[in-house]
Formats: C-alpha cells, structure tokens, sequence
C-alpha cells in the first residue's frame, strides 16, 4: 500500500511554473542556436551532392545516347552500298549499339547515383561500416541464388562487346543452329532451319560458329564423263565465271572470280571437277545454286553429258561364290546307285511276276 502510494504521487502532473517554461524555452533555442549552423552545412552539402549526381547521370547518358545515334546513322549511310556488304546490316547495328547503350547507360547510373548515396550517408554521419558489410554479404548470398542469371547477363555483355555475331548472322551454337533473329543481355533467339525459334541462354554458350563474318566459300562438283575434254570442260566452266560476275547482282556478292580448282576425283567411267568462289559472307548457298544452273546449261551447250556420281566403293558388296548356290552331292543323282533304283516308280512289266491261279482243264465226257 505505501509503494502503491507513492507511486501515485509521482505520477501525478506538476503544476508547470512560468519560470520553468521559459528556461525549457532558452535552452531550446540555445540548442537550435548553437546546431542551426551544422544542419544548414549538412543540408546544403546533401543539395550540392544531389544535384551533381543528377546533372551528371543526364549528361553522361546523353552523351552515350548521342554516341549510340552517331553509329546507327553510319551504318545507314553504308546500307545497300558495296561497302555495306562489308559492314554488319542496319538492323544488327542497330540492337548491337542499342544493347551496348543500354549497358552504359545502366552502368553510369548506377555508379553515378551510388557514390551519391554513399557520400549522402557520410554526410549524416551515419557509419557506413556495417552498412558496406551488409551489402557485401547479400551481394554473395544473391550471387549464389541468382549464378546463372549473372553468367547469362555478363556472357551476353561480352558476346555484344565483342560483336561474336548479330541479326541477321547464320550461326551454329552448339545446342541449337540457325539465322540469328534477336541478340539480348540474357537470351539469344534463333529460327531453325524448319522455322521453329530457339531460345538460348547466352551462358550456355560455350563456343559459337559464325557462317556469315568475313567472307563464304561457294564450292561445288562438277561431274562429267571420263571421255571428255578437261580443257574444254575447264575452259566453259572459267566462263561461265566470268559472264556470272559481269551480272547483277552476282557482280557485288562474287568478291573473287570464279576458280577451277582441278580434279578432285577419277574414276572409270567418270571424273570430277571441284570449282570454288569466295562469296559474301551468307551469299554462299544462293551464288551455288546460280552456278550450278548457268555451268548446267552451259556443258549442255557445248555437248558435254554430265553424269551420275558412282556408288561408294566402301558400300558395294562383294559378288557372292557361284558355286555357293550349287546344291550338296547327292546319291540320288547317280541312276544306277541302289538308292536311286529303290526310289524310281516301278513301270508295267517289271518287276517280280505275281502268281497266276491255275485253271483246270474240262472234264472229258
């Protein structure tokens, strides 16, 4: 009862003297007087640190912007030119650049507005030791979860960086082949052969074949009979060539002349001629299929037969042993042998006499 007591008297409000409500007064305004100072300082260093980050994250994306512009318009001057068969097409340019910016452009933020927000911190005197440490430990807890997100992320930035191929290209990836139709950070599209879309991770990626940088070879057999002319063959054919690479547009997509290359097989009753052309890069297979129509009608022309390729030698079979199919000695084949006598059909009037019964004479009268 006494404790209970005095601790209702001490809660019991105080009646509040003037005096004592202009001393809490003074001292407050002495404390703002004395910190006003600091936090005008802080405020106006947090304001400059602000406003620094944010003009210059816009100036350095407008530049990157500017800068991605400037190489699309570049590639569009070049497009349709012969220099632009040289060059990547308008449309892989395009996303090649447009990833590439987007890249920088991520990268400049995030550097810009982070020393911001750290600067920001150490302004309010906030220690940034256990902070950093936090940071750390979630950043390899994420990296563990999320390895293959970030291998995909980085393989796809190298991949654009170094420009290992763009829409457009024919490529072989390994675990799927066709015409490149969208490069992206994460995912490569592909269209197959058969029209269908494959999706592949840039981190699955392990080596990648590119058929349409640099330049193509178009090569193909020619197969005509072994009586026939090899210079006159070589001479139609070296012609052909040269009436191919006078013609649109075969004239920008032959980078070379037309090559006979020789014999590249003999055999008895034929022989073949490799013919070879360096093509632009992804033309080959259409400058193949021209040239094989113009050499057709030309050997056609000049009265040169082509012929059939013979069959692979390692697939023919040997003639089977005649005498294989001849039938095991037999004693039945020889006639007079008991074995064939015993099994010969008995004729009329061979063979044992069957006993005859015996009639008796008439009776005399």
């Amino acid at each position: 009862m006494f404790w209970s007591a005095a601790l209702a008297a001490d809660s019991t409000p105080r009646p509040t003297t003037l005096d004592d409500a202009q001393k809490s007064a003074t001292n407050a305004a002495g404390w703002v007087e004395e910190n006003w100072s600091t936090w005008l300082g802080i405020g106006l260093r947090i304001a400059l640190i602000l406003i620094i980050a944010f003009v210059l994250r816009s100036v350095v994306r407008r530049a990157i912007t500017k800068l991605i512009d400037r190489m699309n318009r570049t590639a569009q001057a070049v497009d349709g030119t012969a220099l632009g068969g040289l060059l990547v097409n308008v449309e892989r340019r395009r996303q090649r650049s447009a990833a590439i910016g987007s890249v920088l452009r991520s990268v400049a933020s995030f550097l810009i507005m982070g020393t911001a927000a750290l600067m920001i911190l150490s302004a309010l005197q906030i220690n940034l030791a256990p902070l950093l440490a936090s940071a750390g430990v979630a950043g390899v807890a994420i990296g563990f979860g999320a390895r293959n997100l970030v291998t995909d992320f980085l393989s796809g930035v190298f991949m654009i960086l170094e420009d290992q191929y763009g829409v457009g290209d024919s490529v072989d990836a390994g675990v799927a082949s066709g015409e490149v139709i969208e490069v992206g950070l994460r995912v490569t599209k592909l269209r197959g052969d058969n029209g269908e879309i494959w999706y592949v991770r840039n981190g699955e990626v392990k080596r990648i074949g590119n058929l349409s940088q640099g330049w193509a070879t178009a090569a193909l057999d020619v197969q005509v009979r072994a009586e026939e002319d090899l210079d006159q063959v070589r001479a139609v054919i070296t012609q052909v060539g040269v009436d191919m690479a006078k013609e649109e547009p075969w004239n920008e997509r032959l980078w070379e002349p037309i090559e006979v290359l020789g014999l590249d097989a003999v055999y008895l009753e034929s022989m073949i001629v490799r013919v070879s052309a360096r093509t632009m890069p992804g033309k080959a297979l259409g400058v193949e299929r021209e040239l094989r129509w113009r050499i057709k009608k030309a050997l056609n022309e000049a009265g040169i037969q082509l012929v059939g390729r013979p069959l692979d030698p390692e697939l023919q079979t040997d003639a089977g042993d005649p005498s294989a199919a001849a039938a095991a000695p037999s004693a039945l084949a020889n006639p007079d042998s008991p074995q064939s006598a015993a099994a010969s059909p008995l004729t009329p009037g061979t063979g044992p006499a069957a006993p005859s019964a015996t009639v008796p004479p008439p009776a005399a009268k």
